[in-house]
């Protein structure tokens, strides 16, 4: 039993295996199953009212494809690269903290999944295995720094990652605080015992685990741990401080995009933290035309925030995205099935992608960023907002 009365899920539902789940919608409803339910709140749940998290889903609806046609699409491949690395399609995790919550494995299940899937997986500052023991997983590795309070120990966590062997620094920017995410703070959430930061400390004596009605534990910890003094000369001493492509998450405004490029930013991600920050704040998928065009290709641009399905990735790269990160569907799967669920998610994922790719005409990646696409529900005189037209 744990501070605030619940276990994390004990292991695979008995009834998902592969076949099981058609789409990810599927899983889903498997995993909310057998979470408790302040566990699941704290995986669905977004910040206020959760209108961004809305808005992410529903900006993304709100697209259309225009497909070519007349195009031999007999073999469509979703390869593409990453940060310079060839993936098997244009998707890596996104950085989630405490998975095993949903999963006794959690990151560790995760990241196998990704090296089977053939993408990167993104272990996070708040990962409840130590950065190490993920990495060992074998998946192409990006670590998500949290800048902290304690500097020496921020830039001890880049060290780490050089020295496992991780492919880039993910830095994510718009966490001064964590947001006021009222599911948490009416379930009283707190992390049970055996749920810790394991890159942070050893055990579980953290503001994190200290359950007070009407509040979230997790918030009092990040308050504590995190530095709202982030600003632009410590990007570009992180920049100085590793060797690593440096990725910057948390972006929405042109202008910080461009800023991020100058200070040696190899990758952006257009993110609004999946609706947890800022309630109000403009949907991920509406805010990336601007800054693709702001960076001007000088670095590789990636969404985050309400990607669901492989049509989803195919609208993001007819946006201008070169990738995504996908998140909460990945939680779905390992807490539905473990390793074998977070498989699964990933499987269907890629065959959405290459179902969608293909039916809008496009035989790889780089075809499909050049797609037309149409904003605004059927009917309304809305602008294409893709790339040229090639063809």
């Amino acid at each position: 039993m744990t501070a605030h009365g619940l276990s994390p899920a004990a292991g695979p539902v008995g009834g998902l295996l592969p076949g099981a789940g058609v789409c990810l919608g599927d899983v889903e409803r498997a995993a909310a199953g057998v979470l408790p339910d302040a566990v699941r709140d704290f995986v669905a749940g977004g910040s206020g009212g959760e209108r961004t998290l809305a808005g992410n889903r529903a900006a993304l609806e709100r697209i259309r494809i225009v497909p070519r046609a007349l195009r031999d699409v007999s073999e469509c491949d979703t390869g593409t690269t990453l940060l310079g690395r060839r993936v098997s399609m244009p998707v890596a995790t996104a950085p989630i903290g405490y998975q095993k919550l949903v999963h006794p494995e959690g990151e560790l299940a995760a990241a196998r999944a990704a090296k089977e899937a053939g993408i990167p997986f993104t272990v996070g500052t708040l990962s409840s295995f130590p950065l190490e023991r993920v990495a060992e997983a074998g998946a192409t590795t990006w670590f998500q720094l949290y800048w902290l309070r304690d500097r020496a120990l921020t830039f001890d966590l880049v060290r780490r990652a050089e020295e496992a062997g991780c492919a880039a620094v993910m830095l994510t920017v718009d966490v001064p605080w964590m947001g006021r995410r009222l599911r948490d703070m009416r379930n009283g959430f707190a992390l049970p015992d055996d749920v810790v930061a394991a890159n942070l400390t050893a055990g579980p004596a953290t503001a994190a685990h200290r359950a007070v009605p009407g509040s979230s534990a997790l918030a009092a910890h990040t308050s504590v741990a995190f530095a709202p003094s982030l600003n632009w000369r410590d990007l570009d001493e992180l920049r100085h401080r590793t060797r690593l492509p440096l990725i910057v998450k948390g972006l929405l405004d042109p202008a910080d995009a461009v800023r991020a490029v100058e200070s040696g930013a190899d990758a952006v991600v257009v993110s609004n933290h999946g609706g947890r920050q800022l309630d109000g704040a403009v949907a991920s998928i509406d805010a990336l035309p601007a800054v693709c065009a702001a960076v001007g290709g000088r670095c590789e641009v990636l969404l985050d925030s309400g990607i669901r399905s492989g049509i989803d990735v195919l609208k993001a790269l007819a946006s201008g995205a070169n990738g995504v990160l996908v998140g909460r569907p990945l939680l779905w799967g390992l807490a539905a099935g473990g390793a074998e669920g977070a498989r699964s998610v990933l499987g269907l994922l890629a065959e959405e992608l290459r179902d969608a790719i293909g039916l809008a005409g496009c035989r790889e990646v780089g075809e499909a960023r050049h797609l037309r696409t149409v904003r605004g529900p059927l009917g309304d005189d809305a602008a294409g907002s893709g790339g040229p037209v090639l063809w």
